[in-house]
């Protein structure tokens, strides 16, 4: 008859699980290296420390001109990828449909901002999300749609399924297309001081380095 005792590797990874939740619990865990994530770049180089927020985020808050709020700004929490895991290339690329707000807005006014924080990623310990020292990145821009047909579809569709696995399986008839924001302005604050100066060009310069090189 088979033991009803749980079993060694159930024991262990109960364990292991109670251990992560007291170290994200624990004063301590501002020290805590994330496994995976290479370090945060030093705050004296901001073009760095914007293109880790971006590689290593999966989601932010995409804000749009709402078209049926009479112009308002519309906020959505929506899931992103810039690249391939280590290759990023910095631009956010979504995956969305008509059927969300968000989509339909980009479409009519393409005026959007997309902003991700450092706080999901576990390296801000326990200081507030606004504090300064815990990053914050916001990209202005334009929402365009992708060309389906094109290479860059391609390339954006590996990146989003790569990091976001469950989008293959959504719903066909929901009609979901590549959308990319075309970056014109940024606003990083990563430390104390007020927000650091950033242009797209400086931004862009990491395109060729891999995300692990940070």
């Amino acid at each position: 008859m088979a033991s009803s005792s749980p079993s060694m590797s159930t024991r262990f990874a109960a364990f292991y699980f109670f251990l992560c939740v007291h170290l994200l619990q624990s004063p301590a865990y501002s020290n805590v290296i994330v496994l995976g994530l290479p370090p945060k770049p030093d705050p004296k180089d901001a073009a760095a420390t914007a293109r880790w927020l971006t590689a290593h985020n999966s989601w932010g808050v995409l804000s749009t001109i709402s078209s049926e709020l009479r112009g308002a700004p519309f906020g959505n929490v929506v899931s992103f990828s810039d690249g391939l895991p280590g290759y990023g290339r910095g631009i956010p690329y979504f995956y969305l449909t008509e059927l969300d707000p968000t989509a339909r807005d980009g479409l009519k006014d393409g005026r959007s901002s997309f902003t991700v924080s450092e706080y999901p990623l576990g390296t801000c310990g326990k200081i507030d999300p606004e504090d300064p020292t815990c990053a914050k990145l916001t990209l202005s821009g334009k929402l365009k749609l992708v060309d389906n047909h094109s290479v860059e579809a391609e390339f954006a569709q590996n990146a989003l399924f790569a990091k976001h696995p469950d989008m293959k399986g959504w719903p066909k008839n929901h009609n979901f297309e590549i959308f990319k924001l075309d970056i014109e302005n940024l606003f990083l604050l990563d430390w104390y001081g007020g927000p650091k100066p950033l242009t797209p060009k400086e931004y862009f310069r990491y395109e060729e380095k891999e995300i692990h090189s940070y």
